[in-house]
Order: structure tokens, then sequence, then C-alpha cells
């Protein structure tokens, strides 16, 4: 019996046993995406000196506008209730 070497991690452990059941086991798959179109995302993503949230196209706006409007209704409700509170108005009868 053949000694097994762990040499990269748990998966070279899973394909050493599923060869030695019988089972072909391949780690290939198909890119989502093609080379040249990563390397050229790369490039944009490494280049750019923003913090690292706020490098994507549609990033202001999740991470800057969301947030800004959500404190802002929570200010305007807090502020509304105190009012109301204060003058005894908006109650549930």
């Amino acid at each position: 019996m053949k000694e097994l070497v762990r040499t990269a991690g748990p998966m070279d452990w899973a394909a050493a046993s599923l060869r030695r059941c019988g089972h072909s086991f391949t780690m290939t798959e198909a890119p989502f995406r093609p080379r040249e179109k990563l390397f050229e995302k790369q490039k944009y993503f490494q280049n750019i000196h923003r913090h690292t949230y706020l490098k994507g196209p549609f990033d202001k706006i999740t991470s800057v506008t969301i947030p800004l409007a959500l404190a802002g209704a929570s200010l305007y409700m807090i502020g509304r209730g105190i009012y109301n509170m204060s003058h005894g108005i908006g109650k549930k009868e």
C-alpha cells in the first residue's frame, strides 16, 4: 500500500481516496470569463487609488447614498416622535 503525501491541501486527500476507489476525479472547470477579460479587470482595480469598498462603478450608491438615506429617515422619525410626545399629539386612542 502506497503512503499518501500531503502536498497542497485537503483536496489532494479527497482526490487520492477517490482514485483508490476507482473513481475519476478532475478539478478542471470551464472559466466564467475569458482570461483576457479577467486580466483587464484586475489591472483596472489594482490601479485605482481609492478605498477597496469604493472601487466598483456603483459602490458609491451602496456604500454612501443608501446609508445616508437610512440615517436621514431614522433621524426624521426620531425627531417626529419626540415632537409628538412633547406636544401630546399623535396618540392612539
